[in-house]
């Protein structure tokens, strides 16, 4: 199957399988079947046989998936094992908090720098990460390789934001703002955040139970 015709379904549960495989990693199962795993993640071994063939060939029937190699193949098809470049715009109490507690580096992204207006914020250093004022925020991704930029930004500014960074290359995004953000350009790629979304099927989840 080429890759443009995987769904977007099968992709968003890439991540859970490469989750799931490296926990099992840490407790030292060698191999597992994809019955075994289904059960695991509450998904049906077909299903798992039926995404993983989107992508090749993994495990030996009778054998099941040497959990390590799987996790492996699963990271690499994520792109864990890119060094993807990754800075961050809005270094609030949101883009504080990702910078001291998430581990970016679990994902295959090195956090370079950050960028804020805020004096306050300008010039301090956060988890490693050196924040610097916006007014330079041109001239260090003419220098420098950025695949990816954090918002945590105003929702007014958003957009316009993002179509500033399109035009100095930037192709990815990973949005907090609250506002779906979008691109005529095809290569371009936004990761939309809605933290309401979550909660709101919660809420339909424990109001159905």
């Amino acid at each position: 199957m080429k890759k443009e015709n995987i769904s977007d379904a099968v992709i968003r549960r890439l991540p859970r399988y490469y989750r799931q495989l490296t926990d099992l990693c840490a407790s030292g199962v060698v191999r597992i079947s994809s019955h075994s795993l289904g059960q695991e993640m509450n998904i049906t071994a077909s299903q798992i046989r039926q995404d993983f063939s989107c992508f090749g060939e993994f495990g030996q029937q009778g054998y099941g998936y040497n959990v390590e190699e799987l996790r492996a193949e699963i990271g690499h098809i994520l792109g864990v094992d890119n060094d993807h470049h990754l800075i961050m715009i809005g270094v609030g109490n949101l883009g504080h908090a990702l910078l001291q507690n998430f581990k970016f580096s679990h994902a295959g992204f090195t956090v370079d720098a950050a960028f804020d207006i805020s004096p306050a914020v300008i010039g301090s250093v956060v988890n490693s990460v050196p924040v610097y004022a916006m007014s330079v925020l041109d001239s260090y991704i003419e220098k420098h390789s950025v695949d990816v930029v954090v918002l945590t930004i105003p929702q007014a500014v958003a957009q316009d934001t993002a179509d500033h960074l399109i035009e100095l290359g930037v192709k990815g995004f990973w949005n907090f703002t609250n506002v779906e953000l979008s691109s005529t350009d095809p290569n371009v790629k936004f990761e939309n955040i809605h933290f309401a979304d979550s909660l709101l099927t919660l809420s339909y989840r424990i109001a159905n139970r």
